[in-house]
């Protein structure tokens, strides 16, 4: 199968891009960048210049493919909404492209916009409000294409996709701990995050196109809910700081915008998931790859 992969050289996406082509498929991979295209050669896999908010390009390689698996998020959290409807447009352009063709479409979610304080499951629709509604009509619109002739799909991701190069929530948390002298936790730190390391979420997406159901959703889900003082004391571990609660405007203070979301009690199952394509994560846990070093070494600023 020739795929068409938007952020195919993210930190999920490559790893995506090298399941695909382990697997036998051709990737035709979206670069917006010279340097984007060089990676992608030299992976293995074809280059479609383009970006997110370049719809002829999107639309040349959903047309180019027999499957599209579309990964690319713009991550600017100082107008997540924007960045939502850039995503929601992008896939209402590739379902378009493949319409009629009974070709997969596999997009991307998070667990995030499920309610809280209850395990999440795949057939869970967002509530009203939720804390990423900015996910919720780019779901609303990848189903929508489920009637329409396309086997559309989609997978959520927990709020941590852990791993060697990560740069996601939990680097966040690490700098914060490095530069406050504490790991923190909010309130009793009792509240659960979901994780997969990224490696299993590559094999699920590959699974997800050869043998996903239009209409369905799938959780990338490996750790269910780990309790989040259970991630401050590995930082404090790790870093040899104290560990310590944070509550209400302390939380606010400390931890800026992620406070939020590292407050919430977000667990989610894929049990689902499991049972209808054999899905199992084998890789480490998120607590097993924080006792690893890569998480603590110093990096080289982008």
């Amino acid at each position: 199968m020739r795929v068409f992969v938007t952020g195919a050289t993210g930190f999920i996406g490559t790893a995506v891009v090298n399941e695909l082509l382990t697997a036998g498929h051709t990737v035709l991979g979206l670069a917006r960048s010279g340097a984007a295209a060089a990676a992608l050669t030299a992976a293995g896999a074809e280059v479609q210049r383009g970006a997110l908010e370049d719809h002829d390009s999107l639309r040349s390689g959903a047309a180019a493919a027999d499957g599209v698996i579309h990964l690319a998020f713009i991550h600017d959290f100082s107008d997540i909404h924007a960045a939502g409807e850039t995503d929601r447009r992008a896939i209402d352009v590739l379902g378009a492209a493949l319409a009629g063709s009974g070709r997969p479409l596999v997009t991307t979610s998070g667990t995030l916009v499920l309610a809280e304080g209850r395990l999440g499951a795949e057939d869970d629709a967002p509530p009203a409000g939720s804390p990423a509604s900015h996910r919720s009509a780019s779901e609303a619109t990848t189903l929508s294409f489920a009637s329409q002739g396309v086997r559309a799909s989609l997978v959520r991701l927990p709020p941590t996709v852990h791993g060697e190069g990560d740069h996601g929530f939990v680097p966040m948390l690490i700098g914060i701990a490095r530069e406050k002298g504490v790991a923190a936790y909010v309130g009793d730190g009792q509240n659960r995050w979901p994780a997969v390391h990224r490696l299993d979420a590559a094999r699920l997406y590959r699974l997800v196109l050869e043998h996903g159901t239009a209409g369905a959703r799938y959780h990338g889900v490996a750790d269910e809910g780990v309790p989040t003082r259970e991630i401050a004391a590995a930082i404090g571990r790790r870093l040899n700081v104290p560990v310590v609660s944070k509550s209400g405007d302390d939380a606010a203070q400390h931890f800026g915008w992620l406070g939020r979301l590292f407050g919430m009690d977000a667990p989610a199952s894929s049990a689902r998931t499991r049972e209808r394509l054999g899905w199992e994560p084998v890789h480490a846990t998120l607590l097993e790859d924080l006792d690893q070093p890569h998480y603590f070494e110093a990096r080289t600023p982008a």
